[in-house]
């Protein structure tokens, strides 16, 4: 199901995605989702990185699959 947002862009921004959807005969809707959905991957790297400083650190612990699952009762 697909929620209704507002959003602000700047004037020339809306501009060239008016051009790419014009271009592409796609809504602006479309590539905004395209976008959006493309940065998650990036947003997954940056996450990774911050959580492997916090690793070297030692501000969070890692526990095994083993570990895990016995805590959970499941060996």
């Amino acid at each position: 199901m697909k929620k209704a947002i507002n959003i602000r862009l700047e004037e020339s921004l809306l501009n060239d995605l008016d051009a790419y959807a014009l271009e592409l005969d796609r809504s602006r809707t479309y590539l905004i989702e395209k976008a959006v959905s493309t940065y998650f991957d990036t947003l997954d790297e940056i996450i990774s990185d911050k959580r492997i400083d916090e690793l070297k650190k030692g501000s969070i612990e890692v526990f095994s699959l083993e570990q895990v699952a016995r805590e959970l009762g499941l060996k």
